[in-house]
């Protein structure tokens, strides 16, 4: 017995009927993943030595979410657009009182989110894409902590620059 496969089907981009790809799932998850994020980052003692409130704390998340759906949206060859609201945050959280630490911490946790939501709705998902979009959310989410990073580090720099007279 042989398995013939179209080249459809092949295609990393090829959609099921009756399935959904994880930029949809993920978008309609979204609020939902906003508040589980927020309840494991409640549970990291040293980010909530950082007194914020809920707002504040996930501000961010609705466009770092817009930014990696817009992500799984593209060529999953395409390389990571530098994030305006990722360098945003580097400052707002340098501002805030984090260390560099506490923003890479900060970061885990939304991995664990956007698996997570996908892995609760594996029966939806479109598998045919379900690998190069995981391979696509953790690069999206390693440039935005970058990004982050980066500005926070630039913005320390400014600060620690001796004025000249």
């Amino acid at each position: 017995m042989t398995k013939t496969t179209t080249a459809k089907s092949n295609s990393p981009r090829a959609h099921s009927p009756g399935t959904e790809t994880a930029a949809q799932i993920l978008e309609r998850e979204r609020d939902l993943l906003i508040h589980e994020w927020l309840a494991l980052v409640e549970k990291q003692e040293d980010l909530m030595t950082i007194q914020l409130s809920s707002e504040d704390r996930t501000g961010h998340l609705p466009q770092l979410f817009s930014d990696v759906i817009a992500r799984l949206h593209v060529n999953s060859s395409t390389k990571a657009p530098i994030s305006v609201a990722a360098s945003h945050h580097g400052d707002l959280r340098r501002k805030q009182g984090y260390s560099v630490a506490m923003v890479v911490e900060e970061s885990r946790p939304l991995q664990v989110c956007l698996f997570t939501t996908l892995h609760k709705h594996t029966k939806q998902l479109d598998y045919v894409r379900l690998l190069p979009d995981i391979v696509t959310i953790a690069d999206e989410v390693d440039a935005q902590l970058k990004q982050q990073v980066l500005r926070y580090m630039a913005a320390n720099a400014v600060v620690a620059v001796p004025k000249v007279h």
